[in-house]
């Protein structure tokens, strides 16, 4: 019988802090990766940088270089919510504004990407895609599908007034739902 010998456990180690070059070129690799707002990308360089103060500057320095703007990041993102995910405007607001990205920056970019859209068709085309293969009308004559769609709806950042008008094109009781 062989007795196996207890090592000490093992303590990892956080890796060393980098300097402000290895912090260049941290942020340089962070933001070829992935878009990043200036929030997010300062939040990641704070649990690396050795010295906080390099930091602003290394974000002064990307800003210069065009590498890091939030209205480009806020507009982009808005674009592609938009198109790609057909998501409602507050939707797009949340989801800049857990990006780390300004309100007022936010809300200017939803504002301009949003501009001259039809809410009802979004819906629409969000109904079709969610629901595709179901006929709306039985669908929704069950209350609890009437309300579960109406959340998906209000989730997906599409305001309650329009929700309400489209979903009244395929159940009488639609108008119930507001006052729930």
């Amino acid at each position: 019988m062989a007795y196996h010998q207890q090592s000490a456990p093992r303590v990892r180690t956080p890796p060393p802090k980098k300097d402000a070059a290895k912090l260049w070129d941290y942020a340089l690799n962070a933001l070829g990766r992935r878009a990043l707002s200036e929030g997010e990308l300062r939040q990641k360089l704070r649990g690396k940088a050795e010295n906080q103060a390099d930091i602003e500057l290394l974000m002064e320095k990307l800003r210069e270089y065009g590498y890091l703007s939030d209205e480009r990041f806020a507009e982009s993102y808005a674009s592609a919510r938009q198109s790609n995910q057909g998501l409602g405007k507050q939707r797009v607001l949340r989801d800049l504004r857990t990006r780390r990205v300004a309100g007022e920056t936010a809300e200017q970019a939803v504002a301009k990407v949003y501009e001259g859209t039809d809410e009802a068709a979004l819906i629409e085309d969000f109904l079709a895609r969610k629901y595709r293969g179901k006929n709306m009308r039985e669908y929704l004559a069950e209350p609890k599908n009437l309300a579960s769609t109406y959340r998906k709806l209000r989730y997906a950042g599409f305001s309650s007034a329009v929700t309400v008008r489209v979903l009244r094109r395929f159940s009488e009781r639609a108008d119930e739902i507001e006052e729930e």
